[in-house]
């Protein structure tokens, strides 16, 4: 039996509070959302929202309702060369919000799937529904009110659990009985893996001007519990650093990725060296999983003599 669903999503000022929500009927959708994110994001993760939502239905085909061409074009034409070219478009930048991206590609491993884009805001039931439950969460945030995230689908709990990327293929001298713990070790890496991939492409997002530029952009990706200790010793706030890269977003550096290590099943550190034409800094990154995505929770970045 296929689920039908739309998702939809909102934000009021794009970039401003934003929601995002899923729909099939009355008693089956789920929402939820951010004090500051765009429409983009809303989508995207209305979308990874249903698959990880009806992850205990593998065998069950999704038809989704979608009004974003970006967001069907992201998911069914353009992430594979993303993925073969490293998460970068064609002209070599980072891909903008690849922490949402990855973690949608992961999920569509063994899902049966199709897109439909219908019109946005012409009276289409499903979407006026999901359209009308995200902008109440964007509401909500913009007001300081708890938002209502809906009953979530059927008996899957409300936040499925995170599905990693697909089982690894049996090695071809595996014998008839298969080996357990294997293949838990080899998804496992995968897994991490590709993680790490996604957390280092979102590092080098920040380093792009159009990211470091765009306050958006920027108060998405920044954990609401943001520290810097700068170059010069300073312990620097969130506010200050996203006011400080607005005002100035360029910078002309090379990046080096020197480590990346997995610190806890949410946690994940990169080291890498910055090179510019006149100086280089060694940095380290902790990157945090929370609400599903990844944020930077700590940045210290020390001058090379």
């Amino acid at each position: 039996m296929t689920i039908t669903a739309a998702a939809d999503g909102s934000a009021l000022g794009n970039p401003g509070p934003a929601g995002w929500a899923w729909y099939v009927d009355e008693t089956c959708w789920h929402a939820g959302g951010w004090p500051h994110g765009t429409n983009n994001q809303g989508e995207l993760m209305a979308v990874l929202d249903l698959f990880r939502s009806t992850a205990h239905l593998p065998e069950e085909p999704l038809r989704i309702l979608c009004d974003s061409q970006y967001v069907i074009n992201c998911v069914t034409k353009w992430m594979p060369n993303w993925k073969r070219r490293g998460w970068k478009k064609a002209d070599g930048k980072p891909v903008l919000n690849v922490d949402l991206l990855s973690q949608i590609d992961a999920e569509l491993a063994g899902r049966t799937y199709e897109f439909e884009w219908v019109k946005g805001h012409a009276g289409h039931e499903l979407n006026e529904a999901a359209d009308e439950r995200a902008r109440a969460v964007a509401l909500a945030f913009q007001s300081g009110r708890e938002p209502a995230e809906g009953p979530g689908f059927g008996a899957a709990p409300v936040h499925a659990p995170r599905r990693e990327a697909s089982a690894p293929v049996p090695r071809r001298d595996e014998p008839e009985q298969p080996d357990l713990f294997w293949d838990l070790e080899a998804t496992a890496e995968s897994g991490t893996a590709q993680e790490a991939e996604a957390v280092l492409a979102l590092e080098q997002e920040l380093l792009d001007p159009a990211v470091r530029g765009d306050f958006g952009q920027l108060a998405y990706l920044l954990h609401p519990e943001y520290q810097e200790i700068g170059a010069s010793g300073r312990l620097w706030g969130r506010g200050e650093v996203i006011a400080a890269l607005v005002d100035e977003p360029v910078l002309h550096a090379e990046f080096q990725v020197l480590d990346t290590a997995r610190l806890g099943d949410d946690l994940i550190q990169i080291v890498y060296r910055t090179v510019a034409s006149d100086r280089s800094a060694l940095r380290s990154s902790l990157w945090q999983r929370t609400e599903g995505r990844w944020r930077l929770r700590f940045h210290q970045a020390t001058a090379e003599s």
